[in-house]
């Protein structure tokens, strides 16, 4: 009997994008979490208070770079094959919600080509290349914040215990204008242009900051009233820390770029902003994570099978990283530089844990059904 070969990695991936083996390949939204995830390692290294390896941060760029512009091909190949998927994506009330993936890997990537490529390919192309990611994703992220949610108003049917982290996916997006936009700030016109670009960031704060708040007491009251699923849907209870952790890191970069866009007494009022409102969402930040965790360990008691939701435990970990860095950066604290480096620790290892399992069960989450499952919520 002639011995059977495992086809390569390569000819796996390619044949799975090219041909099914299991039912419909859908290249969805979704996957533009695994750019966010892996640029955000970039990004929480290079801007943590302690130094970093350059190949880890370097490595992380180049990937999510790659990751980046192998979705926008695939994912519009995926689309005119399968006419269906898009349709398929925007009639389902959870798959929808991660429409908001796309426009924050574009602006993971701004701010990763920003602080780290650009001690390869010069400051001032990678400044201008992250100008045009993150306009890209500063409209795209708009429009999501409006259109995900009307759809959910006004057309999607969703269940009593429905509401879930990815619900937070649509709305995050300014949040992260806010903080990747602080890093252009600088590079705005001086004068009336660069107090302008600041001020739209606070106002994509205040956007992305107020619908969040909403979104979490839902999130709270549904776990309250109906318990958790147990399933899949478990790990996005980690994105509730995405918009937390970068509503911190954005008030620290725009209180840091306010000293040198607008006068005093406002842009001292900014920057003690980032200490004054930081501090207590950390607070937050600190009572949420134990209880995701242990919701987590909970759901993988039960058998929680994987999905790409797992890299939810990738991206909102690493906000944490950059907002605790911004703390320690605006109070010189050796708590928040403890905070930062232990948070970039589990980022790195959710990153290579998430990263092994989604390469694993690639023929998988390539074939997904063609509407998400509805796990009910049970406790006990």
């Amino acid at each position: 009997m002639a011995a059977t070969t495992e086809p390569g990695w390569l000819t796996r991936w390619f044949g799975v994008l090219a041909s099914p083996i299991e039912g419909q390949v859908i290249v969805g939204p979704n996957w533009f979490a695994s750019v966010m995830g892996t640029g955000i390692v970039a990004v929480a290294g290079a801007t943590l208070p302690v130094r970093v390896p350059a190949l880890l941060t370097t490595s992380a760029w180049l990937l999510a770079v790659f990751l980046l512009v192998a979705l926008l091909v695939f994912m519009p190949l995926n689309w005119r094959q399968y006419p269906d998927n898009f349709r398929s994506i925007a009639n389902d009330a959870i798959a929808i919600q991660f429409f908001g993936a796309p426009p924050m890997a574009f602006m993971t990537v701004a701010s990763a080509t920003i602080l780290v490529g650009s001690k390869y390919i010069g400051e001032s192309l990678a400044v201008n290349i992250g100008w045009v990611l993150w306009g890209i994703g500063t409209v795209l992220g708009f429009l999501t914040a409006v259109m995900v949610p009307y759809r959910l108003f006004t057309r999607l049917e969703v269940r009593h215990d429905g509401a879930f982290g990815g619900w937070l996916m649509p709305v995050v997006p300014p949040m992260v204008s806010a903080a990747v936009g602080a890093l252009l700030v600088p590079h705005a016109p001086a004068g009336e242009l660069r107090e302008t670009m600041l001020l739209f960031c606070y106002a994509c704060f205040g956007m992305s900051l107020v619908t969040s708040i909403i979104i979490i007491t839902l999130i709270w009251s549904r776990l309250a009233h109906f318990g958790s699923s147990g399933s899949a849907r478990v790990p996005t209870l980690w994105i509730v820390l995405g918009p937390v952790g970068q509503s911190i890191t954005a008030a620290g970069a725009l209180g840091t770029a306010a000293l040198n866009a607008v006068p005093p007494p406002l842009s001292t009022a900014f920057d003690a902003f980032a200490v004054v409102f930081g501090v207590p969402m950390f607070g937050f930040m600190m009572l949420w994570m134990p209880i995701a965790a242990a919701l987590t360990i909970r759901a993988h008691r039960r058998n929680m099978g994987f999905a790409l939701t797992w890299w939810s435990f990738t991206f909102p970990v690493g906000t944490c990283v950059t907002g605790a860095s911004q703390l320690a950066k605006h109070t010189d604290l050796t708590v928040f530089v403890v905070a930062a480096v232990a948070l970039y620790v589990g980022l790195l290892l959710a990153w290579i844990t998430v990263g092994v399992r989604t390469f694993r069960a690639s023929n998988t989450v390539l074939t997904p059904p063609a509407v998400s499952p509805q796990p009910a919520a049970q406790k006990g």
